[in-house]
């Protein structure tokens, strides 16, 4: 589903953040993506989506490269095909809740149905009319989750899902995107410095300057 061939990544010539790495995501995995900060994990999922480019190597999505696409072609992957989650949310304020999670949907001329029951999905049942104004944060991550799950979409990236949530909240809303992941046989990519949060995936994986290297488990939640 999700290759990476030798990428490579500066940001100056003495601050290499990505270095010859590789690695295959198949569908139906869901991996946890944990190491120091500032080793590279949010700058990894920006490769992997597109919105920002390696200095070398490739990304492929089921085997097309992203940077042999035109600008539309890749803004219509995304749109299609990806999920995010991005640690600063993102949601539009002059848009309600239901308006906000509802814009995948929009964006890809689906029928909008799933919007009430993703709001009672992330706890936010009957607040629908509200907007991001009226909310704190851990509820404005809420939302981003449930927009990032509602189009049911190939890819899920997450960049520390759970960073605003109480430990309860985050547990269920962890379990919900490893059920929505599961159940529409997509793969999904979690960078977190939460171990809890890592241990609901199928696999950990360590990045370092010498690439992602596997986490050895005890067991799965």
């Amino acid at each position: 589903m999700l290759e990476l061939r030798h990428i490579n990544k500066a940001y100056a010539a003495d601050r290499q953040v990505l270095l010859d790495l590789s690695y295959t995501l198949q569908a139906g995995d869901y991996v946890a993506v944990m190491g120091d900060s500032g080793v590279g994990k949010s700058t990894l999922l920006n490769l992997i989506a597109g919105l920002d480019t390696p200095d070398s190597g490739e990304v492929l999505i089921d085997g097309v490269a992203i940077s042999s696409l035109d600008d539309n072609a890749a803004t219509k992957l995304r749109r299609q095909h990806f999920g995010f989650v991005f640690q600063a949310f993102h949601v539009l304020p002059h848009l309600t809740l239901s308006q906000n999670i509802a814009l995948p949907l929009l964006l890809n001329d689906a029928p909008l149905e799933r919007v009430e029951q993703m709001l009672a999905e992330v706890g936010l049942a009957g607040r629908g009319h509200h907007f991001p104004r009226q909310l704190s944060g851990g509820e404005l991550q809420r939302v981003a989750i449930a927009r990032a799950l509602i189009h049911q979409p190939k890819l899920v990236l997450a960049d520390e899902p759970t960073g605003n949530l109480d430990p309860e909240t985050a547990h269920d809303v962890l379990k919900l995107m490893r059920k929505e992941i599961k159940a529409n046989g997509s793969s999904g990519l979690i960078v977190t410095h939460s171990h809890a949060a890592a241990a609901t995936a199928d696999y950990i994986l360590n990045l370092t300057k010498d690439g992602l290297q596997p986490v050895v488990q005890e067991g799965h939640n």
